[in-house]
């Protein structure tokens, strides 16, 4: 069991030319129990953007908080707090910050896809 809250962990950022201001937190992983797969929150500043990558595996995302955009088959999709995600293994995708505070939101991937 763990009970905590995200507030206590250390964010990663994103040390790459690929992205922009840009850091994560894993929550729950198999270190904590959750066996193959690992729940993380990310978040993106005012003007930031995550990696546009593709990866083997598929992953799930949910918007907590702020606007953003979604770049998945070709197209831009508007996201914002409550909108949700499913993304295939193997296709291109990438996360933008379309709003004036953070954008933020969940990642759940298998345990193979957290780097």
């Amino acid at each position: 069991m763990k009970i905590a809250h995200e507030d206590n962990l250390e964010a990663v950022i994103f040390n790459s030319p690929d992205a922009k201001g840009a850091s994560m937190k894993a929550l729950i992983s198999p270190k904590e129990g959750w066996e193959g797969y690992v729940m993380r929150v990310l978040e993106l500043t005012p003007g930031g953007y995550s990696p546009k990558h593709s990866h083997p595996w598929p992953h799930i995302n949910y918007m907590l908080d702020g606007n953003g955009t979604l770049f998945i088959n070709g197209e831009e999709h508007d996201v914002k707090a409550g909108s949700y995600a499913y993304i295939p293994a193997n296709t291109l995708h990438q996360f933008k910050n379309a709003g004036e505070g953070v954008f933020k939101f969940i990642c759940i991937v298998p345990e193979e896809g957290h780097k």
